[in-house]
């Protein structure tokens, strides 16, 4: 689809063609629809971006755990399966699976949220597992907004996917 199709479509039709950008948050959508017409991708994900920012806190949290737990089976959306086979996530040795698990749990319970990162933009396994190791430092403020951020980039590989 390109931009000028997308800023064509009615309301319904502009929400429903970004649906997935935002993992199960069509609410990001609906916020800028009336904000078009977009002259470019990047215009579009900025306005996403500045939706989530300023919707506040309780609809930041939601959108945080509307996301999958990484490298753990369970029914993933179309994209965010896609996003963990790229790296080998949902296809772990029995060892690199319980770390996984282990450090997703003790993230989760920390932060009350999964650990998301845009697996796209990773080296490897390892430097995603690293990353999870060091972002457990973090306090709860910085963790929210380092996951927001991520949150950020995904959406962008998915436009990117998306929009022509």
């Amino acid at each position: 689809m390109t931009m000028e199709e997308l800023n064509a479509l009615d309301e319904a039709g502009f929400v429903a063609a970004l649906d997935g950008i935002f993992e199960h948050s069509p609410w990001v959508a609906a916020r800028i629809v009336g904000q078009r017409p977009y002259a470019s991708r990047d215009a579009l994900h900025a306005a996403m971006v500045d939706a989530v920012a300023h919707e506040g806190a309780t609809a930041q949290l939601a959108l945080l755990r509307a996301h999958p737990v990484l490298a753990r089976p369970a029914t993933l959306t179309a994209a965010s399966a896609s996003e963990q086979a790229s790296q080998g996530l949902t296809s772990l040795a029995e060892a690199e699976a319980a770390q996984f698990a282990a450090l997703n749990a003790e993230y989760q319970a920390r932060f009350g949220f999964p650990f998301i990162i845009a697996v796209r933009g990773q080296r490897d396994r390892a430097a995603i597992l690293a990353a999870l190791q060091t972002r457990l430092a973090h306090t709860a403020e910085a963790e929210q907004l380092a996951a927001l951020a991520e949150v950020g980039k995904i959406a962008r590989f998915r436009l990117e996917d998306r929009i022509a």
